[in-house]
Formats: C-alpha cells, sequence, structure tokens
C-alpha cells in the first residue's frame, strides 16, 4: 500500500502525500466495520437513535424552541443531533490516534500529519454520508425538507468537525503522559456537551445567566448559528460562529505543538509498564 520515492518535485511529493491520505481514510474507515457501507449503516442507525430520542423528549417538553422559530421540527432536532455527533466523534477519533508509537507509523513515508488527517477525514466522511442519506431518504418518503442557506448551514458542520479534532488534538498530545486521566476527561467533555451544546434549546430564549453557563462552548455558538441559517425565521443573537472559529484555530495551535513535543519524548516501553 505504501512506497516511497526518491528525488520527487514539490509537486509530486503533494500529489503522494494525498495519495497516502486516501488509502489512510479507506483504511480508517474500514476498522470500523470490514465493509465501509455496514459502517456508514451502523452510524446511521446512531443517529436515528439519538435523533428519535430527541423527538420524543422535546415533544413530551412540549418542543417551545422550536415553536419559536416556527419550522420543521425534525430540522429542529437534526440541527442539533448531527452537529453534536460530528463533534464528539471527531473528538474521540482524533484523540485515539497516539502520538507516536501507533504501529502504522511504522511504515515508510507515514508520518504524523497523514495519520492525522486521515482519522480527521475519515471521521467527517462517515458523519457526511450518514447526513446526506437521512436528509435525501426523509424528502423522499416522509416531507421534502427546506434549508434557507444550505451553504452556511454545511460550513456550520464542518466548523463541528474543525473544533472537534482541535479538541482531539489536545487530548491526543496529553494521552501518553496521562492516559487514564485523558481518557476520563475526554470522557467528560463528551458527557458535558450532551447538555452544553445547547441541540435542545435555542440560545435567543435563555435569559443572561443561563446563556453565561454555555457561552463557553464552541459547538453551542455553531448549533445556534446552523439554525439561523437552517431557518427563515431565526435571527441568532447571543452567539457567534466567529468566536468558536478563533477557539478551534488557537486549541488547533496547542495541540500540534503538544504532540510534536510529545513526539520527541513517548517510548513504545511506556506502555509496558502499564
Amino acid at each position: 500500500m505504501f512506497y516511497f520515492k526518491r528525488n520527487q518535485t514539490l509537486l509530486g511529493g503533494a500529489f503522494t502525500t494525498v495519495e497516502l491520505v486516501f488509502h489512510a481514510v479507506v483504511r480508517n474507515v474500514r476498522s470500523q466495520h470490514s465493509n465501509a457501507i455496514f459502517a456508514i449503516l451502523i452510524n446511521i442507525l446512531q443517529i436515528i437513535v439519538m435523533a428519535s430520542v430527541f423527538y420524543l423528549i422535546m415533544t413530551l417538553m412540549g418542543a417551545g424552541g422550536v415553536s419559536r422559530i416556527r419550522g420543521e421540527f425534525i430540522l429542529y432536532v437534526l440541527s442539533g443531533v448531527f452537529l453534536f455527533l460530528t463533534h464528539v466523534k471527531s473528538v474521540a477519533s482524533v484523540s485515539g490516534v497516539g502520538a507516536g508509537n501507533n504501529p502504522m507509523m511504522l511504515h515508510s513515508p507515514m508520518n504524523m500529519m497523514v495519520m492525522l488527517l486521515a482519522t480527521a477525514f475519515g471521521a467527517f466522511y462517515i458523519q457526511l454520508m450518514s447526513l446526506l442519506v437521512i436528509l435525501f431518504l426523509y424528502s423522499v418518503l416522509v416531507t421534502p425538507l427546506e434549508i434557507q442557506d444550505p451553504g452556511s448551514a454545511f460550513a456550520m458542520l464542518v466548523l463541528a468537525w474543525f473544533t472537534g479534532c482541535a479538541v482531539g488534538l489536545i487530548f491526543m498530545a496529553l494521552r501518553p503522559w496521562l492516559p487514564t486521566t485523558v481518557q476520563m476527561l475526554s470522557n467528560i467533555y463528551r458527557r458535558l456537551n450532551m447538555i452544553f451544546s445547547g441541540k435542545m434549546f435555542i440560545a435567543n430564549a435563555l435569559g443572561g445567566f443561563m446563556l453565561t453557563l454555555f457561552a463557553w462552548n464552541p459547538l453551542f455558538h455553531i448549533i445556534d448559528q446552523c439554525r439561523g441559517y437552517v431557518f427563515r425565521n431565526y435571527f441568532p443573537r447571543n452567539t457567534s460562529w466567529e468566536y468558536a472559529l478563533w477557539v478551534g484555530i488557537a486549541l488547533l495551535m496547542i495541540g500540534l505543538l503538544g504532540v510534536f513535543f510529545t513526539r520527541k519524548h513517548v517510548s513504545q516501553s511506556w506502555s509496558a509498564r502499564r
């Protein structure tokens, strides 16, 4: 699968890197199941189950948020569930790569950046395919769905994936030093996002005190901004996608510094004593 060419030009090296990333993405997707289609179907089933649970909970609660938006109820649920799952699964995927003792690193010319890109794009590919399949089937079998600004809504999905990868990079850099603690912190972060992502309510309906409890979370801003692009009658006033972008960039830079520092000190023998 991997080979090495000497005396490559800059363009040739770029194509080689893209090819490596492609093969690594395929390997990453198939690692979840021997058949890539089944990996996507399993992810679709998870999304449907979670969306059904939140649909039932919000129906019993009265769905006050969507009544203020005056839009399709299922879009209100999916706009939160899709972005939430994309974010937390990106965190889990990237944080589990390993900072220097991954067996795939023994194959030249594999390197850490190829592994990171492959893991990140593999997670995004599965989520994107699941999103397209669910929206297509619902539009065909139930009722056509209308999204006000599909391009900007998709940009929010990409931003949720990007910030999830940035957070996962922080955990990835810390994992060789504190594996048990990092695993616990990663689980806590994902559980906190079950509530503080704001997927069950809208930011415009929150008071000042409640808003401060959620405003720290970039995913909260992304989901609220996404609903502003999905629904015609909703205009988010208390969130900003620029905040999520800058937080993601800052975490990405810190995570890359941590990964490169850890790679200089990590040893295969660290895990032997545990």
